[in-house]
């Protein structure tokens, strides 16, 4: 029947379902295949627990691979922090390399060697330049470029200082003209130098912020080569201290005081011949006898105890020369002359004492109008007495005291000797006191035949008789006018320079004009 066929076909939803042995068996297969990944004593929960994890996992991944912009970002981090491990360990490899290879020298501007070092690398640029542009001599010899290229190439192609700063110089010649120098020096930076086929980096610094008590800026030259080469910076040095003495040979430094330091004034002096003063008989030479002989005996003073200082007293009217022989004295044993200004406005007694214990090496520290220093002197206190800037008890202290200097030369010169104190001239602090007074006959004769008769050998006997009658006749002009007798009436040497040297070419004119005012004056 058509119902019955049809209720035959049809199906329900649970003719759709699996029969139960089949269920059955793919619960079965499942269980196996857990059982074959089981570790021993884990469970079928534990299994699917470290499935989940591992599941979750993977899709933290996924997604970071999936998201541009964090891994980016990643990366990013990733570099930076190698590319600063990486300049971190430059950086340290590069100081491990400088410290093995490389020495530096440091010189502080108030070290002696800055200036001289300065003034040698000048001279030394300019040398390598003229070496440079010289013809091929046997004083100059060129290295070929074909022997020796790479010695062509240090030599010819030198780094060049492109950087510079200028130091001017005025000079006074011993004729009276003045001429002005221009020395180019390495500025403010780096540069590089050759030096005996060594390649040096010079490096040059200034401190704006740090000046010294003068309001000079604080620099330092710093120079850096090869440690290989390190032996070249004593070798610089000495050449630039040769340079600089080279420089002042022949003529005496003038120091005044600048602050707490000595500087020196003006351009170093032609130096003074000692015969060019003249002062009455045996004085000079019992001076300079002395002073050698205190030179030579340092070691007599170091066994005896006894302080190793000499001080020198020269006074006198003014334009006897006192001032005139310290500069030739100073030029005759090669030292130089350090300016003492009691007056000077803001010196202390601690100043004053300061720079007399530090003293440049071989100079002699003078005193000049000693007694004009404290001749409105007031009484301060039982100790001693004070002027606007110097008491008299710290002058004493400086001279003779326990911090005063060892291996000193002191001169004080005065117009008025009686008005010094004496605790000021005792032995200990003047040693010894020498009049220089008016000219004498015997310095008027001296005087006379320097300016007038030089050399016996150079002269006509015509003339040399000549220039004796003239010296008679000035002798016997001063003395009609009492230029001998002590009373007061004399000449001094720097009047009668002043007059020779006003008639350097007529002695007879000289002669006449002394007798005028000879005449005149009595």
């Amino acid at each position: 029947m058509p119902f019955g066929i049809g209720s035959q076909n049809a199906k329900t939803p649970l003719d759709n379902a699996p029969p139960a042995d089949a269920a059955s068996n793919t619960e079965q297969v499942i269980s196996s295949h857990l059982d074959e990944h089981l570790a021993p004593g884990e469970s079928n929960g534990a299994v699917t627990q470290r499935t989940v994890t591992s599941d979750r996992l993977k899709t933290w991944r996924d997604q970071l691979s999936d998201n541009h912009i964090l891994a980016a970002g990643v990366g990013v981090v990733g570099l930076t922090a190698g590319l600063a491990v990486g300049r971190k360990a430059l950086i340290s490899l590069a100081q491990t390399t400088k410290q093995h290879f490389l020495v530096t020298l440091e010189i502080p501007i108030r070290d002696q060697s800055y200036s001289w070092f300065l003034q040698w690398i000048h001279q030394h640029r300019r040398n390598l330049a003229q070496a440079n542009l010289a013809p091929v001599t046997a004083e100059n010899p060129q290295v070929s470029p074909f022997l020796s290229p790479i010695k062509y190439l240090f030599t010819r192609y030198t780094p060049r200082v492109h950087h510079l700063s200028v130091a001017t110089t005025i000079n006074k010649h011993d004729n009276g003209s003045i001429s002005t120098s221009f020395s180019l020096l390495p500025g403010i930076g780096n540069h590089i130098f050759r030096y005996k086929n060594a390649f040096i980096k010079m490096e040059r610094t200034r401190e704006l912020k740090n000046l010294d008590p003068s309001g000079i800026p604080w620099e330092t030259v710093s120079l850096t080569t090869l440690y290989s080469h390190r032996h070249i910076f004593n070798e610089l040095l000495s050449a630039a201290q040769a340079h600089a003495l080279k420089t002042q040979e022949g003529k005496t430094v003038i120091y005044t005081s600048w602050i707490t330091e000595w500087k020196a004034f003006g351009q170093p002096q032609a130096k003074r011949p000692l015969s060019s003063v003249v002062l009455d008989r045996n004085v000079k030479e019992n001076i300079v006898n002395d002073i050698n002989d205190f030179l030579a005996s340092g070691k007599w003073y170091q066994d005896r105890g006894i302080p190793y200082r000499r001080g020198y007293l020269l006074y006198g009217p003014p334009g006897s020369g006192k001032s005139s022989f310290i500069k030739a004295l100073a030029g005759e044993l090669n030292y130089d002359i350090c300016l003492i200004n009691l007056s000077e406005r803001g010196l202390t007694d601690d100043r004053l004492n300061h720079l007399l214990i530090n003293l440049p090496a071989r100079s002699i520290a003078l005193l000049e109008d000693a007694d004009a220093a404290f001749a409105n002197r007031k009484q301060k206190n039982e100790e001693g007495y004070t002027s606007a800037n110097v008491t008299f008890s710290g002058l004493l202290n400086a001279l003779d005291g326990v911090a005063s200097s060892e291996e000193r030369i002191l001169f004080l010169t005065t117009n008025h000797k009686e008005r010094l104190d004496d605790a000021l001239i005792r032995p200990g602090r003047v040693d010894m006191a020498v009049e220089i007074g008016l000219a004498t006959e015997w310095q008027v004769r001296k005087m006379f035949e320097r300016f007038y008769g030089g050399e016996e050998s150079e002269l006509e006997p015509e003339w040399q008789a000549r220039v004796k009658a003239w010296c008679d006749e000035l002798v016997q002009a001063l003395k009609n006018a009492g230029a001998f007798d002590g009373t007061g009436k004399g000449i001094s040497t720097a009047e009668l320079q002043g007059l020779f040297v006003y008639h350097k070419r007529s002695p007879k004119d000289a002669v006449a004009v002394a007798k005028a005012i000879t005449q005149s004056s009595s």
